[in-house]
């Protein structure tokens, strides 16, 4: 048969079907290692699809009505005007934090109150039980009680609450309210109120930092996007926002995307693991087709020719297991709205999104054949002069210009894939950068090993020993592939374990030794002496008191709120003039901050009010030394000079600012007053609670001992569906793995038939192949775990300016476990070469 007629597709493609016979199931192995990757993006792909169509149902619900109004100071006159002329019908709103006290049980508890007049929600319903008390609260001095509290502190309904200076039967347990999710009852409990008794508390007093909230509903049709264009300028200069229900459903998409595209960035590790995988296995395989492939070139198959038979085979493998990949992943998504149940405000359907199935099929096989084509291009330079060599020379990939194409190829879809996910080239190219960097270093360091292992070879050693320590350099050694995959896959785990940890004893080290662990605020300037005798009497010493004063920034310079809206070029953020600075004034520093540029003043000085700002604050808003900032304390305007930038540690439990202000000039303006003290345990911090909620209601109490709980639960959660996702990157590498044991066990067997044939037995064989896997797994964990600890240390110096001191515990688990998974692999797929008689095995290699 002339093969230089064409390409002959059709005949290429039998040839590839008939070829495939033998190395079926071999081939099949090459794309399993792609096929937990695709599962991932497919899951997440789909996940997406699944919330954008809910949050186009469930945007309503999710703000309550049709155009919100909200500020975090009183409203004045204007507002009040425009209030009074938006909506056909309205509802207002007014939260806060405080105290609640369970009359019964005795129990105090830090909680968000809402008082609400009017009919609200208008969309979405607020969920009690029992379900009339949503109703029956508004008009009686009830509340309705955050389901968590109610089972925490065995509240029932019919108990009662002390709240401010009032009492409040349960009406019932609150189950959901529009917006509200587990995530923000655990950090925050609701309590519902009728606003009418909210004055009578005593909690709603000047300085108390209340937000203010309008709802509004429109019977008749309204141009909502025209309406808050108009009254847009005049909520932006009182300091007041709006959203509606298109912007609450862009809000909650861009929210919720930004989550998406991380877990698919997961996704795409744990397929880049995987394709590490793909390139490697048909590497060896195209190895062992050399010989064919030379034979076939003496009867005058062309190069390309050759090379688009194994693509075929490939590409075809590829299909299938992307498929299967996508199928895997739409199984899935069926689980992943009840791992993400806590996270999102309303419930996810998990239906079928063709469209992601599609993208995860495209993707997989865009991604085999890239990974492919790398040792599939050996072939263009088998030459047929092959057939008639006792030894094969490779040819010299270097010399090859196309490779460098493929490589160039490979750069350009991660970045683009990336990009698509991340929306900003400067992320995507770190993040590329950043896989490289991953990539290049394992690489390094399995190259490094095998060479000191050759090296400074133990030549004392057992010769059990040493056979599977030479396993490690030897031709056909899987070194290079099993550190790339199990220990960049054990680095991602690990570094996700120690920063959770890390988060966690950064706040747990801010309540160690002496330092505040109680926090009181909105004491009022009359209560400040009392609270602190309450304090001393209860055997505490008062670590600090700080006096916070309220107040909004109108001018930076000569830019306002309105110049700034205007020219998007300027280089502040938005909020800079729309939200509340809660500033404090002292003539020293505390021992959490420290002055790195400038210099501090701590008195008024003749002609100027010099002040301090927090440095990073500073430098996102582009504010220089020098630089003039005008401030509003309640219609007193007061021009300031920055003289000083700080850096304040964050972590500490105390008086931490943005803003401060040297004494001689905020004395007389409203106030309020911070306290923090330390408490010794939790017995002295419940009857200190109490004794304070009793005394002065309008009193809220911060317990770290509390937070700490609540930021471990937080954490907790957030961990384990970073887990959930990071497990396909694991997974993905034990699969590697044993795909990788599969393939070169074929390579194994001649020289297991070797050893047997000069005496060896099963047991001397299956301990240096134990050995071997040892060996692998030792190394493989103990890169991926220094990998782990090398970024977990930059991040906590550089991104959480922390020290990181890491736990030996759990390291040498998950070395162990590691190892023994690696050993265990190794085993189940080499017992066919160990129990085997070496006749067989030769009969089967003919």
């Amino acid at each position: 048969m002339n093969y230089r007629k064409g390409l002959q597709l059709k005949w290429l493609a039998q040839m590839a079907w008939r070829d495939s016979r033998r190395n079926r199931s071999r081939l099949f192995l090459f794309v399993s290692s792609i096929l937990l990757g695709i599962a991932a993006l497919v899951a997440i792909y789909s996940l997406s699809d699944n919330l954008d169509d809910e949050i186009d149902k469930q945007a309503a619900s999710l703000i309550g009505a049709d155009l919100q109004i909200g500020g975090n100071r009183p409203p004045g006159d204007e507002i009040i005007k425009l209030v009074d002329s938006l909506g056909d019908r309205r509802s207002v709103e007014q939260s806060f934090a405080s105290m609640i006290f369970f009359t019964r049980t005795e129990d105090v508890r830090l909680v968000q109150v809402k008082a609400i007049e009017g009919e609200f929600p208008y969309y979405g319903s607020i969920d009690t039980e029992p379900a009339s008390a949503a109703q029956t609260f508004r008009t009686s001095q009830q509340a309705l009680v955050d389901q968590t509290l109610m089972v925490q502190f065995d509240a029932k309904v019919g108990d009662t609450i002390n709240l401010g200076n009032l009492s409040f039967t349960i009406a019932g347990s609150l189950l959901k309210a529009p917006g509200q999710t587990g995530f923000s009852a655990s950090v925050s409990p609701t309590v519902y109120i009728p606003l009418q008794y909210l004055e009578a508390t005593g909690l709603s007093q000047k300085g108390s930092r209340i937000s203010h909230r309008y709802f509004f509903k429109y019977d008749r049709p309204v141009d909502l996007k025209q309406l808050v264009e108009k009254i847009e300028p005049r909520l932006n200069e009182d300091g007041f926002s709006y959203d509606t229900i298109e912007t609450k459903k862009e809000d909650s998409s861009r929210a919720f995307s930004d989550l998406t595209r991380f877990l698919s960035l997961v996704g795409f590790i744990a397929l880049l693991l995987g394709c590490i995988g793909v390139a490697s296995a048909i590497h060896i395989y195209i190895k062992e087709k050399i010989k064919t492939i030379a034979v076939l070139r003496c009867l005058g198959l062309t190069a390309i020719q050759a090379f688009l038979i194994f693509l075929i085979q490939i590409v075809t493998i590829g299909f299938i297991g992307s498929v299967a990949g996508a199928l895997l992943g739409t199984i899935v998504q069926q689980f992943l709205p009840a791992v993400l149940e806590d996270f999102l405000p309303f419930s996810v359907p998990a239906t079928i999104s063709w469209s992601s199935i599609l993208q995860g099929v495209a993707l997989g096989i865009v991604i085999t054949i890239l990974f492919a084509l790398l040792p599939l291009m050996s072939i263009r330079k088998i030459s047929p002069l092959l057939t008639l060599r006792l030894s094969v020379q490779e040819p010299e990939k270097n010399k090859d210009r196309w490779r460098w194409v493929v490589y160039f190829l490979i750069l350009i879809f991660i970045f683009g894939f990336t990009f698509l996910q991340m929306n900003n080239w400067k992320e995507a190219s770190f993040f590329t950068l950043g896989i490289i960097i991953a990539f290049f270093i394992l690489t390094a360091i399995a190259k490094l090993l095998m060479w000191l292992v050759r090296k400074f070879f133990p030549q004392s050693w057992n010769y059990l020993w040493r056979q599977g320590l030479a396993n490690l350099f030897r031709p056909n050694n899987q070194t290079t592939i099993l550190l790339v995959s199990i220990g960049l896959g054990t680095a991602f785990i690990c570094t996700l374990f120690f920063i959770q940890g890390l988060l966690v004893n950064r706040i747990s080290l801010s309540s160690s030794g002496n330092q505040p662990n109680m926090l009181l605020f909105d004491i009022q300037s009359e209560q400040k002496q009392e609270v602190m005798n309450l304090t001393e009497e209860q055997g505490l010493r008062v670590s600090a008191m700080v006096p916070i004063v309220n107040m909004r920034l109108d001018a930076v310079n000569s830019i306002t709120a309105l110049k700034l809206q205007e020219d998007s070029t300027l280089p502040m953020q938005r909020w800079l003039f729309t939200r509340e600075y809660r500033v404090t004034f002292r003539d020293s520093l505390t021992d959490s901050e420290r002055i790195t540029k400038g210099k501090w003043k701590g008195r008024k000085e003749l002609n100027e009010i010099p002040i301090s700002i927090e440095e990073r604050f500073a430098n996102r808003n582009e504010i220089k030394l020098g630089d003039t900032m005008v401030f509003n304390v309640q219609g007193a305007v007061l021009p300031t000079i920055v003289r000083s930038f700080r850096k304040v540690d964050w972590n500490r439990v105390q008086s931490n600012f943005l803003v401060v202000f040297p004494t001689g000039v905020l004395e007389q303006a409203p106030q309020f007053h911070i306290l923090l003290t330390k408490v010794p345990g939790t017995e002295v911090s419940a009857r200190f609670q109490k004794a304070v909620v009793r005394q002065f209601p309008n009193v809220s109490i911060i317990d770290l001992g509390l937070v700490l709980d609540v930021l471990d639960e937080i954490l907790s959660k957030v961990g384990f569906v970073i887990r959930f996702m990071a497990a396909f990157s694991i997974f993905t590498g034990l699969v590697v793995l044993i795909a990788s044991v599969l393939i070169s066990k074929y390579q194994r067997m001649e020289e297991s038939v070797l050893l047997r044939t000069l005496g060896a037995s099963r047991k001397q064989i299956f301990i240096i192949t134990a050995l071997e896997y040892l060996f692998l797994g030792a190394f493989a964990a103990a890169t991926g775990i220094i990998m782990a600890l090398a970024a977990s240390w930059l991040l906590a110096y550089y991104s959480f300016e922390t020290s990181f001191t890491p736990d030996v515990v759990p390291i040498l688990i998950i070395f162990i476990i590691v190892c023994l998974l690696t050993v265990t692999i190794g085993l189940l797929n080499s017992r066919s070469v160990v129990n085997k008689p070496p006749l067989e095995i030769l009969r089967q290699e003919v």
